[in-house]
């Protein structure tokens, strides 16, 4: 369930390919309220569900499907680094979260442990939910804050450039130091500071 078309006709595309026509694509929508009835009546052995997708979203989607059709296997996709939205997709009965960065080659191990009644997180992401929780530095500026914010809700360092009239350059050199500064290896652990802090909502 994508509500990007490119990237469902690139599944569609290579998952037979890379899998020696063991898996394939049987249906797609990019309409959030209608997976679940979707997924019902097409009965797949697992379902992907972009949790970007319009209203009602797809965390919703994931619990309705949970719902209507148990024995499904639901897993969650987001291009976002962070951990928000993938704690809600499995409190909401996903049995894994896979990033939509990843090649389809690489996506099916990982499909293949779920269907074999495994739960699968990438490790970065399962570092930041097990992570404590921490505040965010009460010393950072306004253009520090306004980056821990675009790394929360998962922008890129184009758009990130974009936003703070800086070069790419810039970007990468700002947030290297920010992960200096709140103690963490990566975006998706700052994301997690973001989320605990409540500073995405400011």
């Amino acid at each position: 369930m994508d509500d990007h078309p490119l990237f469902v006709r690139g599944l569609e595309l290579l998952l037979p390919i890379t899998t020696g026509g063991r898996v394939e694509v049987v249906a797609s929508t990019g309409d959030a309220a209608a997976a679940a009835a979707l997924v019902s009546r097409c009965r797949p052995d697992l379902a992907l569900v972009d949790l970007h997708m319009p209203p009602p979203g797809g965390v919703r989607a994931v619990a309705a499907i949970r719902r209507t059709t148990p024995r499904v296997r639901v897993v969650a996709m987001s291009g976002s680094v962070a951990p928000e939205p993938a704690v809600e997709a499995l409190r909401a009965g996903a049995e894994g979260f896979l990033p939509k960065t990843s090649e389809p080659e690489e996506l099916l191990p990982p499909l293949l442990a779920i269907l074999d009644g495994w739960a699968v997180l990438p490790a970065q992401l399962l570092r930041a939910i097990l992570r404590p929780a921490r505040a965010v530095p009460v010393d950072l500026d306004e253009e520090e804050r306004r980056l821990l914010r675009a790394i929360a809700v998962g922008r890129n360092t184009v758009d990130i450039a974009e936003e703070l009239h800086v070069s790419e350059r810039t970007v990468k050199r700002m947030t290297a130091a920010l992960l200096r500064k709140l103690r963490v290896s990566n975006r998706a652990e700052a994301a997690a500071i973001a989320g605990h802090s409540g500073i995405v909502g400011e």
